[in-house]
């Protein structure tokens, strides 16, 4: 049977679990508290997968292991991926699964020009640097004949679903009010954004092509938009007026940043928003034959709250 084990129930995982099951796989979404995604035909597993004989068990008969595991607390990242990242490695070897990741920007660090597949993974703060060793020791393992693993990255998430783990999700509600918007950095530079649904789409057709693995691809994204236009698209996707928007930068981000330990973590990323922040996704296009989904459905998406 064609069977997948789903690590994280995240907006990604989520929608990795909705694609497959609406294909006929069989499909396991493994959490800690093992709640229901509420996704016809899924089945739902209460794991710890920072245990890997626990998950190796989980992942015994599965064509893919899918790490879309996704912690929200980014001052607790150095103590809950490592073990975690250790054990997916280690149930993907033990079980000969393809281990497909769900990766992010961060590795890459502040770059001067379109992000694109080939450029090093030279970040600067801890949590690029963590996640860049992730996937090194992914593809370390890939060339050693250990396993077989794949990585795709996308940017700043928007969609259904996405909630506060998005930039312009996370002001939505309010800005649905008529409330003024609060965003981080400069609000008026172009910024590639990616739907959940592209993430799923891109890591399921990598997990499946053989060809894809042992590297990153970038998830088919629409041309970058500011912020503001951003936020401003998705309020008129459901007939709501553009809201004020007020930005975080520099002395206040600082001082926010000294109160605030996620805004100190969320601080050492703000190069992303001190620049245009724009994803090369043609190689994934042009390999997988995904297009981005179209930014008017895209808005609409995120516009459910």
């Amino acid at each position: 049977m064609d069977r997948h084990l789903v690590v994280g129930a995240g907006p990604v995982g989520r929608q990795v679990a909705a694609l497959l099951a609406a294909r006929g796989s069989h499909v396991t979404v493994a959490t800690r508290s093992g709640r229901s995604t509420g996704i016809d035909g899924v089945e739902h597993l209460t794991l710890d997968a920072a245990d890997p004989d626990a998950l190796a068990r989980a992942a015994e008969h599965a064509a893919v292991l899918y790490n879309c595991a996704n912690p929200t607390d980014y001052t607790q990242w150095d103590a809950v991926w490592p073990p975690l990242a250790a054990s997916l490695l280690a149930a993907a070897e033990r079980t000969g699964a393809v281990y497909a990741i769900t990766g992010n920007l961060y590795p890459y660090g502040p770059v001067d020009g379109p992000l694109t597949e080939d450029l090093p993974d030279a970040a600067t703060d801890h949590k690029g640097r963590l996640r860049a060793r992730m996937w090194a020791e992914a593809r370390a393992a890939h060339e050693a004949g250990r396993l077989r693993a794949v990585e795709v990255r996308g940017s700043d998430y928007m969609g259904p679903g996405v909630g506060q783990n998005g930039h312009i999700s996370r002001v939505v509600p309010a800005a649905l009010r008529g409330r003024r918007a609060h965003m981080m950095g400069r609000t008026d530079l172009p910024h590639t954004f990616t739907d959940v649904r592209d993430v799923a789409r891109t890591l399921v057709a990598a997990a499946e092509d053989p060809e894809a693995h042992g590297r990153t691809w970038h998830v088919p994204s629409n041309p970058p938009v500011t912020q503001r236009q951003a936020l401003t698209d998705v309020l008129a996707t459901v007939g709501r007026p553009p809201v004020p928007v007020s930005s975080l930068r520099g002395p206040a981000w600082a001082a926010a940043a000294a109160v605030s330990p996620m805004l100190r973590e969320l601080r050492q990323l703000s190069y992303q928003w001190e620049a245009p922040y724009v994803l090369d996704s043609r190689a994934a296009q042009e390999r997988f034959g995904i297009a981005p989904t179209p930014w008017e459905e895209v808005c609409r998406g995120t516009a459910e709250v």
